[in-house]
């Protein structure tokens, strides 16, 4: 199943690499022929939505002058656990999968509270 998995990921990059090679002619041709080059720029994308994650939680604290987690954490955390997880899967990594997976699920669930408690404070 993983294998069908990473080869649909490795054929749906190579289709987005052809397709952004002929809207963008100086990108390189590898970008079309080669699946890991475009997942590795997805790869190091997911690793930039995760890190701002952390930057944001730096930024609000430092505002605030205390911990504080922003509602923005969470949806990066998403953001950049989902573009992860599609990057492990097509790597068939099953330490990254199972990291992310789990961490995508932590992730929701902290929003279903957030957004949950907030509701119920609207009505009350």
């Amino acid at each position: 199943m993983l294998d069908i998995i990473s080869n649909i990921i490795g054929t749906s990059a190579l289709a987005t690499g052809s397709f952004l090679h002929t809207a963008i002619p100086f990108l390189p041709a590898s970008i079309a022929q080669n699946p890991a080059t475009l997942m590795v720029i997805v790869g190091f994308g997911g690793q930039f939505l995760f890190a701002m994650r952390f930057i944001i939680q730096w930024i609000k604290s430092e505002g605030e002058k205390k911990s504080v987690i922003p509602l923005a954490f969470w949806y990066f955390s998403i953001g950049g656990g989902l573009v992860l997880l599609l990057y492990a899967l097509w790597r068939k990594d099953p330490v990254i999968i199972c990291g992310q997976g789990l961490g995508l699920f932590i992730y929701a669930r902290n929003l279903y509270f957030i957004h949950r408690n907030s509701s119920k404070d609207a009505q009350s």
